[in-house]
Parts: structure tokens; sequence; C-alpha cells
């Protein structure tokens, strides 16, 4: 739970102040920056009345169990109105607090709050989250973490109506699909929805909203991730993520279900996992053997992710079948896995077996391999088999999945760096392991953004081109 609970705190967004600022005027010809508003007599600056920002972390900077009476003090105290409030180090369950998370929850609503993160830090896991919570209207970012929502039917009239909720992520939480499906219908302003460490429910996530531009599924378990009524939707990213343990289709196979429909303006897609996740675009289930068709292609993708695990024949395959789907794709992600070492033999089946495959692929310009090894065979001939049929890269970068590359990924390199491959002039980069492991949960929120899926690795050690 411990590493639970620090992953969950690397993903809430920082202080918008400073403890540590000074109250002055500007500085100008006469003042030079001297402080006059700290001089004020202490009757004066009492009766000035400012909106209240709160973190708790500033009340107590040692991170050690928060008082709770402390902030519920603070709360009660000031006037209003309230416009941040982050109550993220707060041990609820070591406290009889029902009575004061509700009247916490009415000060909140009837302060105005705009931004707020509510975590109730373990134990419990299944917190009940105050139903008050639900009628902030002013709210614009909502961050809540290990907490139980109530169920449908005990919200009041008029309760989940977010008005102007532009940011809206749950971590570790428990929410009924009918109740995230209420919120969701409730918030016409959406922009981004994030739902992080959730695992049973909801089991079948379904963002929607006329708004909607950012979707994230991390560390998270569902039957499908359905995206059907996102007209704006302009990234969808999954880390992580698996069906619940224990469900089989129809088919007697265990995959989660990515659906993604009536989404025109998508440009990043990812990680899609053939081994994981099972692809529906519109009405057409992707199959190994799907056909390029309007009906199963997504033409406004222009970054996308996979994950395959390089040995084994059917995941290569259906990845092909994945590319087929995305025609406009002009940078790819390929996060790779394998098994042990191959035989000659295996190697050589295995690309017999690429080679009629057909990859409908004219606009990749560029191709990131993460945790390249450089000992596999089938890494080698999957490698061959990607550049020969993108014929405009113009770059290809090898993530060293280790600090050390042996002989046989030093070959690879020199033959991938001879022609034929490729028709452009194009650039083999082969670069240090990652510095930071997985993917930053602040990059791929952020759309200003391009790529949230380029991580920092190390430096460049070793370069090819080809010269035209």
């Amino acid at each position: 739970m411990d590493a639970v609970r620090t992953f969950v705190l690397r993903c809430l967004p920082g202080p918008a102040i400073t403890t540590t600022g000074i109250l002055s005027v500007a500085a100008g010809e006469d003042h030079v920056g001297a402080d006059r508003i700290s001089a004020l007599p202490d009757e004066l600056l009492r009766n000035i009345s400012t909106p209240l920002t709160i973190y708790d972390a500033h009340l107590f900077p040692a991170r050690e169990p928060v008082c709770v009476d402390a902030i519920d003090r603070v709360l009660a105290g000031h006037p209003g109105p309230l416009r941040t409030a982050h109550l993220v180090y707060c041990f609820f369950g070591a406290h009889d607090c029902d009575d004061m998370l509700d009247r916490w929850a009415r000060l909140l609503a009837a302060g105005g709050v705009e931004d707020l993160v509510l975590i109730s830090q373990p134990p419990p896991l299944d917190m009940p989250l105050p139903v008050e919570i639900l009628r902030c209207s002013e709210l614009r970012r909502l961050y809540l973490g290990f907490w139980t929502f109530p169920d449908a039917a005990a919200l009041p009239d008029g309760a989940g109506v977010f008005p102007h909720l532009q940011e809206f992520v749950i971590l570790n939480t428990l929410i009924d699909d009918s109740v995230l499906d209420h919120l969701l219908a409730s918030s016409p302003a959406l922009e981004t929805l994030a739902l992080v460490f959730c695992y049973g429910l909801p089991d079948r996530f379904r963002p929607r909203g006329q708004n909607l531009q950012c979707v994230l599924f991390w560390l998270s378990v569902a039957i499908e991730l359905a995206v059907a009524d996102a007209p704006l939707l302009k990234r969808l990213v999954m880390w992580q993520t698996r069906p619940p343990s224990g469900f089989d289709e129809s088919d007697g196979e265990s995959h989660m279900w990515v659906r993604i429909a009536s989404t025109p303006e998508l440009k990043v897609l990812g990680y899609l996992d053939p081994g994981v996740h099972k692809l529906q675009i519109g009405n057409t289930v992707i199959e190994a053997d799907t056909k390029a068709s309007p009906s199963s292609m997504i033409p406004s993708v222009k970054i996308l992710a996979l994950k395959v695990n390089l040995s084994v024949f059917a995941e290569v395959q259906m990845l092909a079948s994945f590319l087929r789907c995305f025609p406009n794709i002009e940078t790819l992600h390929l996060e790779s896995s394998m098994d042990d070492l191959t035989t000659d033999n295996h190697y050589a089946e295995f690309s017999e077996k690429l080679s009629p495959i057909e990859c409908v692929q004219s606009n990749i310009k560029k191709v990131v391999v993460h945790g390249f090894r450089g000992d596999h065979l089938c890494e080698a001939a999957f490698l061959k088999f990607i550049t020969q049929r993108v014929d405009k890269l113009e770059k290809l970068t090898l993530v060293l999945a280790d600090k050390v590359l042996g002989q046989a990924g030093e070959d690879l390199l020199v033959a991938l760096a001879i022609p034929p491959w490729a028709s452009k002039a194009c650039t083999v980069l082969l670069v240090g392991c990652k510095v930071e492991r997985g993917l930053n949960f602040h990059q791929a929120a952020d759309l200003s953004i391009e790529d949230p899926f380029v991580s920092e690795h190390g430096q460049v050690v070793r370069r090819f081109t080809k010269k035209e």
C-alpha cells in the first residue's frame, strides 16, 4: 500500500503558491521595493479578507499525520470565499470524522471552492465520500483519492452537477459505472478525465463529453474502455491496464476491450497491447487478418504507442493489423518485451512468417523502440520488417533496456545502418536506458506536450546516418 500511496501522491498537482513569499509593493523610483503592506496596523491587516487558499502540506511541512482539528478551525474560521483546498495528508480513518467531513463538504460548497484535492490517507481504503462534496458547483478541478462514492440511488436531487468542472482525476477510488456516467453527464465543460489505480469499479469505463479532450486510464483494471461520444477527444493514454482476474470472453480469451468511435480529433493513442487488449473501431473488431477499410480506420491519429512481445508471432501479427488501422501515423513508439533467446530455426521461421505481412504505412517519420536489447534474433527480424515497410522513415531511436549492449546488438546496428531500408536519408540512434521508468502522469495529461510517450533517457551511445 505504501507504493500505491506514493504513486498517488506523485500524480497530484503541485501548489500554486509558496510559503516563502513576502508582502511588498512593486519597485519604483520612490519605493525601491520597500514592504509597505506589512507595516500596516494589525487591526487593519486582520480586516483585509482574501480568498482562502489552503494546502495542508504547508500547515505540516514534515508531512506527519495531519491534525484534522486544525484544518477544521481554518475552514470554519475563514469568512470566505474559498478558492483552493488541497487536503492530502489527513488520516480520516484514525478519527471519528463523519460529522466533520460532512461539515467540511458544506463549507467547501458554500465557499465556492474551485480547486479541490481531497485524499483520505489509508487505512481504510473505502472511506465513504461525503455526498455534499458533489454539491460544490463552482469546481474547476477535482482530485479524489482513496474514497468510495455513494450509490447512485443515494445521491440527492441536483447532486453531481458540475457546470464548470474541467479536470477530474479519480485515484484508487471505488465508483460505480452508473455514478460515473451520472457525473460525466453533469459535467458539460469537462476537458480532462483520469482514472488511476482503479481496480474493480468502474468495471466498464466509458468516458464521454462534448468538450472532453484528454482521457487517461492508469494502472487500472476494467472489462472495457469505450469512447463513443467525445467529438473533441485529442488524447487517449492507457498505461499498465488489464482485464479483471478470471474474466473470460465468450471465445475463451481474456482481454480488455478498447472500443473507439466518433473521435474525429483523436491525435494521440497508446499504449495498445495486442496481448492484453481487444480493439474495436466503430463496429469492426480488429483481428490479425483485418484488411484496411474506412470503417476500420482512425485517420486522425498521428502518434501511436504499442506494447508487444516481439518473440510471439501472434502479437507481431496483431501489431501489423493495428498499424493498418491508423494510416497517418507520423511517430510510432514500441515498448518491446521478449521471451528467452530463440534458436536459429525459430528465427528463420519467424522471419518467413513476417515476410508476407502487409503494413500499409506511408507517413511514419519517427520510430522509437523502448527496451532494446540487441541480443534477440526475433528483435532483429522485427526491426528489419518494420524499417523495410516504412518508406519515409527519417529517424529510428533504440532506447536500451540495460546499460550494456553485446556484440549481437552491435552487429544488428550495423545491419540496420546498411541499405536497403527506408527510402530517405535516415538516422539510427542508440541511446542509454531510461532515466525515469514508466510514463510521467503529468506529462501525459498536459496537452501542450505534443508527444506524451517521450521519456528522458541517457546519452547517445551510437549514431548511424544513411545517405540518400
